[in-house]
This record gives structure tokens, C-alpha cells and sequence, in this order.
């Protein structure tokens, strides 16, 4: 069995909503990921998987409960090192891909290692192999503008790897994109998990995403669930996310 990645232990979110009583997001999350698998979790909008996922990904603290990386306990960790935890270990693609628009596509997907404070000289062989894993290889010099939406996705995909992150969370990845654009999309992910034992916590509404899952979860009051596959795949109402709190570009900057 592989080894333990991430785990989630007690976790709850409260937001003060300015009366008496707080808005409970989550109750008592327990969650383990191991290396190498891709989990899914589902759920209907405004449950609170983006928070869900935030916090995993140190993006937020919960309430109470627990988030240990590697053994590490994360709610000891300082602001700045939380920034530096994240820009080493944590790779991050939202529903938008939040590239830069004055930066070709080459230098966006470099840009984790740049904020290292590594030489676009360094980052380069990096990033192009990356692209070229991606198929992208052949729009490196291009900026966001003169891609597709799905090529954007894919670059997105190639700036979470750059650092060689133990871990990728993807939030809605193939939420803006249409059935023919995600599929090959999905493949993708299907394939560096295989090729590169890349571990990936997908938020998604997408049966056809959850599908490629070792594991999927429902979220629902505030609680995980183990979906059985054998049962067929929950579709989940709507597409949107209602439930993102915190800023996305955290991830890709101390």
C-alpha cells in the first residue's frame, strides 16, 4: 500500500455570518490521501468542497481539526511558511486557469519556479517538457489570448507540475469547458497519475471526471462519504461553484 500524503482529521469550518448563530460549512471532515491515487469528491454547490479543498491545500485554516502532510502538522506552520509549503508541495488548477495575460504560455507554467527565485535559464527545460508532456509543445511562445479554452486548462495543468508538487488539487478543472473539450482533458490526468504517480484531490461535478477517481466522495451537511462505484456515479445538479472563500492565485504565490 502506498504511503500517506495528506490527512484530514476532525476538520470543521465555521464562517461568522454577523447573527448569533455561525454558518457551519464543515463538521467534522476525517480524510486520508495516499500517494499516487486520484480521489474525487462530489457534492451539490454550496456544500463546501472549494473550502474543503482550500484547506487542504493550506489556502485556509479550519475551525478545529487537523491537516498533517507527510506527518507534518500544518497548524503549527507560520503564514510565510504555509506560502512556502504551498509553492513547493501543493499544485493548484481552478475552474479559471488564471494565467497571466502578459506572459506566454512557456513562462506561466514556469512561473511557480520563478517565484523560487530560479532563473527563467533554470526553469526553461522544465517548463518545455512539461508542455510537451501536455501536447502543447507547439504553442510554448504563445500568450493566453491565442489559446484555446482547453489548451489554457492544459498549461494550467503544466504550471501546477512545475515545482513536481507531492500533491495537485484541482477545483472544477473542466467546469468551463465543454464534454469535447474535457475528455482529452481528463485523459490527461488519467495519464500522469499512471505515468508519473502524481496524486490529485478533483472537486468536480463531472461524472465523466469523477470516473477516472481510484475513489469518489460526496460531501454532504458538512461530511465526507465513501460513494460506492458498483452503485454507478452520483450526478450531482449544476456546474457552478458558490462556495469559493478564498483568493485562487494564493496557490501560486508565497
Amino acid at each position: 500500500m502506498s504511503e500517506s500524503l495528506l490527512r484530514a482529521a476532525g476538520v470543521t469550518k465555521e464562517y461568522d455570518t454577523g447573527g448569533e448563530t455561525p454558518l457551519h460549512v464543515l463538521r467534522g471532515v476525517d480524510l486520508e490521501i495516499r500517494a499516487g491515487e486520484i480521489v474525487a469528491v462530489m457534492g451539490e454547490s454550496g456544500t463546501g468542497k472549494s473550502t474543503l479543498l482550500h484547506i487542504l491545500g493550506a489556502l485556509e485554516r479550519p475551525t478545529a481539526g487537523t491537516v498533517t502532510f507527510k506527518d507534518r502538522d500544518l497548524s503549527t506552520a507560520s503564514d510565510d511558511e504555509l506560502a512556502a509549503f504551498r509553492n513547493r508541495s501543493i499544485g493548484f488548477v481552478f475552474q479559471f486557469h488564471h494565467l497571466l495575460p502578459e506572459f506566454t504560455a512557456l513562462e506561466n507554467v514556469a512561473m511557480p519556479a520563478l517565484i523560487q527565485h530560479h532563473g527563467m535559464e533554470e526553469a526553461e527545460p522544465r517548463a518545455r517538457e512539461l508542455l510537451d508532456l501536455l501536447g502543447l509543445s507547439g504553442r510554448a511562445t504563445h500568450r493566453p489570448n491565442a489559446l484555446s479554452g482547453g489548451e489554457k486548462q492544459r498549461v494550467a495543468v503544466a504550471r501546477a507540475l512545475m515545482n513536481e508538487p507531492a500533491l495537485v488539487l484541482m477545483d472544477e478543472p473542466t467546469g468551463n469547458l465543454d464534454a469535447q473539450t474535457a475528455e482529452p482533458l481528463h485523459r490527461e490526468i488519467q495519464r500522469l497519475s499512471e505515468t508519473m504517480n502524481q496524486t490529485f484531490v478533483l472537486v468536480t461535478h463531472n461524472p465523466g471526471l469523477a470516473s477516472i477517481a481510484d475513489r469518489v466522495l460526496k460531501l454532504e451537511h458538512g461530511i465526507l462519504h465513501d460513494v460506492d462505484l458498483e452503485d454507478g456515479m452520483p450526478l450531482m445538479p449544476g456546474s457552478s461553484n458558490t462556495d469559493d472563500r478564498a483568493d485562487p492565485l494564493q496557490g501560486s504565490h508565497p
